[in-house]
């Protein structure tokens, strides 16, 4: 008897919550926040700063770790009524695995692990920069496809690569001495670094040799690179896409279940619609000639 007790003072509880945290200041704050816990890392880098100003800095960090923690309390309550929900958002998961982490006892003894957690801290900006969030997720589905690139990008490294040291070895083993100094050259020459010095050298060998540099450039350096290019681009859009199918879903959760009224409503509009598009076809005739049924007789019949 008491479970149905305890859902409105959850929904009363995650409705504070939502409200505090959809409310567009406490979003600058958070992201003030961790923009001044970037600035902290960035002076203690200087060693005169850092002893001079050692406890003032450390209460400073101290005081962002408190503005994190109870940002985290707040987003934890803003789910008490779908407490699944909270952890079905990554990003969720990584802020909360970033600060739960500053007070686990071993990381907090180890410096150089907590310099990098709070180092961590400025990818929470992502949360806050919807662009920067498109484009970490685009990024990381666009790897499967960066990796099938690398294995075939290294493929016509190592190729031409073979052929540049059978061809180059002895008048410029410098460059072609070894596979992996023709490797090392032609990676540098992806980049087109160096390319009129690298042809002028090859001009000097064999006039064939204008003929392998342009080949490679053109394969390596255009049609890998805009392959590449393709790869994200293309896992930008899905980004997109994502990211509007959140927001949508983020919606509607935050609307909550709908009342019998609007229940009855968008019924009613459905149908009206429908009568339209009949009429418009002619198939049915016109809405007038089919006056609307009561929904409460369709609810009470489905019953």
């Amino acid at each position: 008897m008491r479970a149905p007790t305890h859902r409105p003072d959850r929904r009363k509880l995650a409705a504070r919550c939502r409200a505090i945290t959809e409310d567009p200041a406490f979003g600058v704050l958070v992201f003030a926040v961790i923009l001044c816990n970037a600035a902290l890392l960035g002076a203690e880098t200087y060693s005169g700063l850092a002893v001079e100003y050692r406890q003032a800095l450390t209460a400073a960090e101290r005081c962002c770790l408190a503005v994190f923690t109870v940002e985290m309390l707040l987003r934890a309550g803003a789910h008490a009524d779908r407490p699944k929900a909270f952890f079905r958002d990554p990003w969720n998961l990584f802020d909360l695995a970033v600060v739960l982490c500053a007070f686990v006892p071993l990381v907090r003894e180890n410096t150089t692990v907590l310099r990098l957690l709070r180092l961590a801290r400025v990818l929470r900006t992502a949360r806050f920069l919807p662009q920067l969030r498109v484009l970490l997720v685009a990024v990381g589905r666009s790897l499967p496809g960066t990796l099938s690139f690398l294995f075939v990008g290294a493929l016509v490294l190592y190729v031409y690569a073979m052929v540049g040291w059978v061809c180059f070895a002895g008048p410029d083993p410098a460059h072609f001495g070894s596979i992996g100094r023709a490797m090392l050259t032609l990676f540098l020459l992806t980049t087109l670094d160096g390319l009129g010095d690298a042809v002028h050298a090859g001009l000097e060998i064999s006039r064939l040799s204008l003929l392998y540099y342009a080949s490679y450039v053109l394969l390596a350096s255009f049609v890998l690179v805009n392959v590449l290019i393709g790869v994200v681009l293309n896992s930008l859009d899905e980004a997109k896409e994502m990211e509007a199918e959140a927001n949508r879903l983020a919606a509607l959760e935050a609307e909550g279940p709908l009342g019998p009224e609007e229940v009855r409503s968008r019924i009613v509009t459905a149908r009206r619609a429908l009568d339209d598009l009949e009429a418009s076809l002619g198939v049915l005739g016109t809405p007038a000639d089919r006056p609307l049924e009561p929904v409460t007789s369709r609810a009470g019949a489905g019953r």
